[in-house]
């Protein structure tokens, strides 16, 4: 049974590395779309990311919990090779994950200053309250 077991575990661990990977990829279509401008691209990509990281957190959890009726019993080993893979993925997911945060941080405020910017073109300019005098301006700050 311990052998079925750590199959089962492995075979888990396998297919955790592997949606890792298509998670990385994903990201990577993601910030592609946002470069070319692809709504529709962009859009699939964070779909495909939402179901790949529910799949990944229900994975966690079944490779976290003991497969044993002993609770204080250790889960079955995952081999050695395949944990050092996972962490490796893990951490070049998270290092592309703060670059993707960044660039969608960057582009929303990108996409509200020209949003800002266009609408003052239009006639619909936000003037700063107070005592000061009141400008027009057709710059933005970056």
């Amino acid at each position: 049974m311990t052998t079925v077991v750590t199959q089962d575990r492995n075979r888990n661990a396998a297919e955790y590395l592997r949606l890792l990977v298509a998670l990385r990829e994903e990201m990577d279509k993601a910030m592609g779309a946002i470069a070319n401008n692809a709504l529709t691209q962009f859009e699939d990509s964070i779909a495909c990311q939402q179901l790949l990281s529910t799949r990944l957190v229900v994975l966690a959890d079944e490779l976290s919990v003991p497969l044993s009726t002993d609770r204080a019993a250790p889960p079955a080993p995952i081999d050695d090779h395949l944990m050092h893979q996972i962490f490796t993925a893990g951490d070049s997911l998270q290092k592309l994950n703060r670059t993707y945060a960044a660039l969608l941080h960057h582009s929303s405020r990108s996409t509200a200053l020209m949003v800002s910017f266009f609408a003052s073109a239009r006639g619909q300019i936000q003037e700063a309250s107070g005592p000061r005098l009141k400008y027009q301006t057709w710059s933005c700050q970056m």
